[in-house]
């Protein structure tokens, strides 16, 4: 899918899922692909589906607004299929316990979990990235995330939300490969982003997330808006503007700046401006000669914990650490620091919300100097 030379972003105001949801949905797929031959094309809706949890959370995407864009894509006669690649969990436990199953009945869609994947070329540093096959074969992506913050990116939006389409356990390989650096992280999820074109991104920002998302930990926050575009990249740079928030202290816009594909935006409709967003706690306070790093890594930056009142022992967070710096010891969790490269994967994918993100005695003490 080509660039026009401006940018389109559409912002919808829907207070609600019920109402004229249905009305704006389809609006905006009238003016994002209305113009496409859909009959009989195969079209891939890529939800947000992060883990089993009921609407009001705001963990996924609301199946309301999955609902309207697969009617409208039946209307069309659209092979439809939904997928994604759940952090944890059963796949099929989750579109059942998210409400996406029960919502869909009637619709002719396939429900399918990424199994298999391929690899792409893609640029340096990175050269390979294996993505999955359902998505590099589809001849339409439809990226339907859901407006959250991060602990590690900040924000989770349209970009982010397609690193779904790595398989299993490839996401948290890459994890340790980009290490502590989230620049190098955000340029992956770019990387990934490109490799998956033609897409258009539809934003579910009715109700949000706030605080230290993107998993159960977050605070659902409502919005009352609509996102969207064929350019992930512009869509992520007007939210960041929209929370008051710089967008390149946003990782992803930053490396999207770096790489030269921010473009001029045609902003189409009304933005409300939201006060008082609480961001997650980040802090990376890295600087100064490489040998010093790992001194302040342990002992200035953001670091996982857990609540021991609210963890059960599932040891999701020990299967899914990517840098194996979680072990049990006397029945509880025993976090390996030095091994920490702060993705904070065990934060996202806590079942229990019981992780979270702590920053040192001597960290807050050094933030405060600095500010």
């Amino acid at each position: 899918m080509l660039y026009l030379t401006m940018s389109e972003v559409i912002v919808k105001n829907a207070e609600d899922y019920h109402g004229n949801l249905k009305i704006i949905v389809y609006d905006v797929l009238d003016r994002t692909i209305g113009n496409m031959y859909l009959d009989g094309l195969s079209v891939l809706v890529k939800p947000n589906l992060l883990s089993a949890a009921s609407p009001e959370k705001a963990v996924t995407t609301h199946p309301r607004i999955i609902r309207f864009v697969c009617e409208y894509l039946a209307e069309k006669n659209a092979g439809i299929t939904i997928s994604d690649s759940p952090a944890v969990g059963s796949f099929k436990k989750i579109i059942k316990e998210c409400g996406i199953v029960d919502e869909l009945k009637g619709i002719p869609v396939k429900f399918t979990e990424f199994k298999k994947s391929r690899q792409v070329e893609v640029n340096a540093p990175f050269h390979r990235i294996e993505l999955a096959s359902d998505a590099l074969d589809a001849g339409l992506i439809i990226n339907l995330p859901k407006l959250k913050t991060h602990s590690q990116m900040l924000l989770t939006l349209g970009v982010k939300n397609l690193f779904g389409c790595v398989v299993g356990m490839r996401k948290p390989q890459w994890h340790l490969r980009t290490g502590v650096d989230t620049d190098m992280f955000a340029r992956l999820l770019i990387e990934i982003y490109l490799s998956l074109k033609p897409s258009i991104t539809i934003l579910d920002g009715i109700l949000g997330m706030e605080g230290q998302g993107p998993g159960k930990r977050g605070i659902p926050k409502h919005l009352g808006v609509i996102l969207a575009s064929e350019d992930a990249i512009a869509l992520d740079y007007v939210v960041a503007q929209m929370l008051n928030i710089d967008p390149m202290s946003v990782p992803v816009n930053r490396a999207a700046g770096n790489m030269g594909l921010v473009r001029d935006m045609d902003i189409n409709g009304e933005i409300r401006k939201v006060t008082g967003f609480l961001l997650p706690k980040t802090a990376d306070l890295l600087f100064g000669p490489a040998f010093l790093h790992r001194f302040m890594r342990k002992n200035l930056t953001q670091r996982p914990e857990h609540e021991e009142d609210l963890c059960e022992m599932c040891l999701e967070c020990i299967n899914h650490c990517p840098a194996a710096a979680i072990s049990t010891l006397d029945n509880s969790l025993r976090f390996d620091y030095d091994r920490c490269i702060r993705c904070y994967c065990c934060v996202e994918i806590c079942p229990f919300g019981a992780m979270k993100t702590t920053q040192p005695l001597m960290g807050r003490i050094f933030s405060r100097i600095i500010k």
